[in-house]
């Protein structure tokens, strides 16, 4: 009997290692809009899943645990939510107190779009420390930490500029800055309105400025 040898096969490669990359950022994606909305607690798995649809026997194909999967959630969304500060706190075409401002009507716009149900992902997070795993505890510090930093630097720039005050330490003042914006942010959702945050913006600039 002769051997036939086959012939190799035309067209594109084998499509597994893409299609699962991509399934695991749309369960991401998805992780991220339930935890903006609900919270972590009441982030049912099943729901995700089905979002997607992804069979329940596949979760652990693509992550290891909910543990897992919320990490790579916070992850996905402190990258987003970083590169998000840089454009607006880094922007130097306009006054740093505008930077500010800039990234608040940017909130403004996406809490009016996704019609107040959508809130920080780590805001919320850190409302519900005390169920979570306590991996995220850290991770959740960290985050706050570099937001902080970020709105630091913005603020000695205004300083530098003598646009806020000189006896400011801006260090103190951009921990604030993030204190503060996360209850008005959740106020926001509470009232279905942009007023907390238009009032929140307003004393907070008010408070630091030399005029």
């Amino acid at each position: 009997m002769t051997d036939i040898k086959a012939k190799p096969r035309r067209g594109r490669p084998p499509k597994v290692a893409r299609e699962n990359t991509d399934t695991r950022a749309l369960l991401i994606r998805s992780g991220v809009e339930v935890l903006t909305e609900s919270g972590f607690a009441a982030a049912g798995i099943d729901g995700i899943l089905k979002k997607v649809g992804v069979p329940k026997g596949s979760f652990y194909h693509y992550f290891k645990s909910k543990e897992d999967f919320g990490q790579a959630v916070i992850d996905n969304y402190a990258s987003y939510f970083a590169a998000k500060l840089d454009k607006c706190l880094l922007d130097e075409s306009i006054a740093p107190l505008q930077r500010i401002v800039k990234f608040a009507d940017g909130a403004k716009q996406g809490i009016v779009r996704f019609e107040f149900k959508r809130g920080c992902l780590v805001g919320n997070l850190g409302q519900e420390v005390a169920i979570l795993p306590d991996s995220y505890r850290l991770v959740l510090q960290n985050i706050f930490a570099v937001w902080q930093s970020k709105m630091q630097v913005c603020l000695e720039t205004a300083q530098q500029q003598g646009a806020i005050k000189q006896d400011i330490n801006c260090a103190q003042q951009a921990e604030y800055f993030w204190i503060g914006w996360e209850g008005a942010v959740m106020r926001a959702r509470l009232v279905q309105s942009v007023q907390p945050l238009d009032l929140y913006i307003a004393m907070f600039i008010a408070s630091i400025t030399t005029s």
